[in-house]
């Protein structure tokens, strides 16, 4: 199995028992933000934590809240699915990769259709709410569009090595 799909499952096995509780048997959900259960999911930033709030991600569309601590950036990547992004709390700064980068303030609203490549930047703490249009995937890439393993993606940058000082005698 692809790390992808393993991510996925867990994403699953962690927060799936969250939503189903929330579900009452008359088809109503209601999820409140300060008991949902948030968790890290291996293949996305540790700067990122995910609650189900309704639905199975690895399966259909479901309705899934993102929080991110400041400075949180998703690096370039695409979804199968569409997306649908209501920003809750904070501000954000998200970047489809043939355009300008949107700032995103509490209560904007973004549709990403299926296959673009974007990204996303958290400027101040965020709560995000994502719906995607089907079974949630995300497919890291480079600069050039080439697909890259979680692992790459994620990897933290390489420090920038200090400018050598000059040493000017007088």
């Amino acid at each position: 199995m692809s790390v992808r799909t393993w991510s996925v499952l867990l994403c699953v096995l962690c927060c799936l028992p969250v939503s189903l509780v929330a579900q009452g048997s008359s088809g109503v959900t209601f999820a409140a933000l300060k008991t949902s259960k948030f968790v890290n999911l291996p293949g996305l930033p540790k700067c990122m934590t995910v609650a189900v709030q309704r639905g199975d991600p690895s399966k259909e569309s479901a309705a899934l809240l993102l929080k991110f601590a400041a400075g949180c950036v998703i690096p370039w990547h695409w979804h199968s699915a569409g997306e649908q992004l209501l920003l809750v709390s904070g501000s954000g700064e998200a970047a489809m990769k043939e355009g300008k980068p949107a700032g995103m303030h509490a209560g904007d609203y973004a549709y990403l259709p299926a296959k673009s490549v974007h990204q996303f930047k958290a400027v101040t703490a965020v709560v995000l709410l994502d719906i995607p249009d089907a079974a949630f995937d995300i497919h890291y890439v480079d600069k050039d569009g080439q697909e890259l393993s979680p692992e790459q993606a994620l990897k933290p940058a390489a420090p920038k090595a200090m400018p050598a000082k000059s040493s000017s005698k007088q």
